[in-house]
């Protein structure tokens, strides 16, 4: 952590940081309570894709970062240049719901078959009933 990003979220969040400090390589800031939630809230759109590179030739790490609406959650999908990007695709499109535009196959990886909603959301009722779905002997 660079003083430079503790100096800039002191500054930032003046008012609601009670105090910041660097412990284990990891930014700590201390808030009241009445002020978490305004930190904390969600953002527009709702849902963000990250995606993480690495240069073997620059050994540089990279992150890319999208925002799509929880109305239409698409992103075109990457499987076209990386084929490894099929299987994390598959899993964020399980869990999340997120329409990867382009992947050839978007069947439920950690999910059966006629699960219905995408848990990570956590927008569908706790208590709804599943499905069920015959165990083989």
């Amino acid at each position: 952590m660079t003083p430079g990003v503790l100096n800039t979220l002191k500054e930032r969040l003046a008012r609601e940081v009670g105090d910041a400090s660097v412990s284990h390589g990891m930014l700590v800031l201390v808030l009241a309570p009445a002020d978490l939630l305004g930190i904390v809230q969600g953002q527009t759109p709702r849902f963000e894709v990250v995606y993480h590179f690495y240069s073997t030739a620059h050994r540089v790490r990279v992150r890319l970062k999208t925002r799509v609406p929880e109305a239409d959650p698409a992103v075109e999908s990457l499987v076209p240049l990386y084929g490894s990007a099929h299987y994390m695709e598959r899993e964020c499109h399980d869990m999340y719901g997120i329409v990867f535009r382009g992947n050839p196959d978007l069947r439920p990886i950690l999910l059966y078959e006629g699960f219905v909603g995408h848990p990570l959301r956590k927008d569908y009722p706790k208590r709804q009933e599943q499905p069920l779905v015959p165990y083989r002997s």
